[in-house]
């Protein structure tokens, strides 16, 4: 956290805080959560590849903690949803994007880095298209085109209403239910860290700059920030869960006919 000079005054946080140049500036500056995304997501790789490159029966800690978010994922969400007899083309899918989401999330309570990698838009955008690629071609593969576009429409209802719910039908399927997923998951990690940023800067300007009064309320104020850290750990694993349960419930669809 950068502290704010007296003569300034308060200067809360604002959405100029998530854009943060590390090489260039503009549209093609290389930034902050550019470099962490990178950086986690190879340091999942690796994690996973140590951790499986001897597996055992009796599993050490390592294997142990691995199993156990795969197991969560294949057996919690994956099986659960999609049904056993079709989830396994997508479990890569889903255990990538439950892990990625995860690890990206707790960036933004993690020490010297205090940044979540999705509380910038275009990250959750591209995670959810190719959430979508993936949802429209298991809809495609499994019902055809033709399928996939009547299956838009229930059946039974009168003549008249049928080109009115296609058209909300084919609006929701392909831009509604993509956007309100990226949306769910920007919002809330851009929440959080807009608050911590609130708490931790106010806190620490009442603390340095302020007066006697406000030097006292910088404690309940830094306790706040400590609750919000906290809660935003609780708030990291439940984004990710959320995420790829409705991943899951996405790609369910194209087998409905057959739970």
């Amino acid at each position: 956290m950068i502290g704010v000079p007296a003569s300034a005054g308060f200067v809360p946080p604002s959405p100029a805080d998530f854009w943060q140049p590390l090489i260039g500036d503009g549209a093609f500056a290389i930034t902050r959560p550019m470099f962490l995304i990178v950086l986690t997501t190879a340091a999942i790789c690796l994690v996973l590849v140590l951790g499986t490159r001897r597996l055992s029966l009796v599993p050490g800690r390592g294997q142990w903690a691995l199993e156990g978010v795969y197991g969560f994922v294949r057996n919690s969400v994956g099986r659960d949803v999609i049904g056993a007899s079709h989830v396994r083309p997508y479990l890569g899918l889903l255990l990538a994007i439950f892990t990625l989401v995860l690890v990206n999330n707790l960036m933004g309570i993690t020490p010297l880095v205090q940044y979540p990698t999705f509380s910038r838009i275009g990250f959750p955008i591209v995670l959810a298209i190719g959430v979508w690629v993936v949802y429209i071609g298991a809809q495609v593969r499994r019902n055809g085109v033709g399928g996939t576009l009547r299956h838009l429409v229930p059946a039974g209802l009168p003549i008249a209403a049928v080109p009115v719910v296609f058209v909300l039908e084919l609006l929701t399927f392909l831009v509604i239910r993509p956007v309100t997923l990226a949306l769910r998951l920007f919002g809330n990690m851009f929440a959080g860290h807009t608050l911590l940023l609130l708490f931790a800067l106010g806190g620490e300007y009442m603390l340095l700059h302020g007066g006697a009064f406000l030097k006292v309320v910088s404690i309940p104020t830094f306790a706040i920030f400590l609750f919000i850290t906290a809660f935003e750990i609780l708030v990291s694993f439940l984004q990710a869960y959320v995420f790829v349960l409705l991943t899951s419930l996405y790609i369910a669809e194209a087998y409905a006919d057959d739970h």
